[in-house]
């Protein structure tokens, strides 16, 4: 049975991340917040302690929902321009309902406060361990898993799906040219593991030169 208490959290927690979505980070004060929720602003110190705070148990609330909702398309998934596509559907629908704004507000602020900070990389760590797994089974026994970490990668994508999802407000085309970029780049490594032994063995040479020369710069 749900209590009064708990309705009270949630209604703050969904104002937070409409006036986030809607206003901007700026305007998230206890007072906007509580009037879009219809509660008094008291109740948000009192049951988060402070509007970062409540932000932040917003944000990981609406995150863990998003991964959940495509958790069976990522298991779907057995190749990487099948990855690149799911990508390219949830780029779509999280833009469209706002939720790529409200990551832009957060990484915003982030840089400046340690507690959207944290709900930052939470968010972002929950899309990283998706599709990290996915890296892991697409990628296991090819040619390409000897020369990428799949840690590494599935950080890298997800920072240019996040980079491509907040250009695609200020420069839709330049967003869409990313996106084929990195279509371009799955199809160059599905290539790569089609590649015969001995190219795949000067591949692994370079790779490793490759390394040593980066591991011996100085830092």
């Amino acid at each position: 049975m749900t209590t009064s208490a708990e309705v009270t959290r949630d209604r703050l927690r969904v104002a937070a991340l409409q006036v986030v979505r809607e206003q901007g980070l700026a305007a998230a004060s206890a007072r906007t917040i509580a009037a879009a929720a219809g509660v008094n602003q008291a109740l948000i110190f009192y049951h988060f302690g402070t509007v970062t705070e409540l932000i932040e148990a917003a944000s990981a609330d609406a995150v863990t929902t998003s991964v959940a909702r495509y958790q069976g398309d990522f298991a779907a998934v057995r190749t990487l321009p099948e990855l690149l596509s799911v990508g390219r559907a949830i780029h779509k629908r999280e833009h469209r309902e706002g939720n790529v704004a409200v990551m832009a507000q957060l990484m915003a602020g982030g840089q400046h406060d340690p507690v959207l900070a944290r709900a930052t990389r939470h968010a972002l760590s929950l899309w990283i361990e998706q599709i990290q797994q996915v890296l892991d089974r697409v990628l296991t026994g090819t040619p390409v898993a000897t020369v990428l970490d799949s840690a590494g990668l599935a950080h890298a994508v997800s920072a240019g799906f996040v980079g491509v999802e907040l250009y695609d407000g200020v420069d839709p085309d330049g967003a869409a040219s990313a996106f084929a970029t990195l279509e371009h780049l799955a199809a160059l490594v599905t290539t790569v593991n089609d590649l015969g032994p001995v190219a795949q063995a000067a591949l692994r040479r370079t790779t490793r030169r490759a390394r040593t020369r980066a591991a011996r710069r100085p830092s």
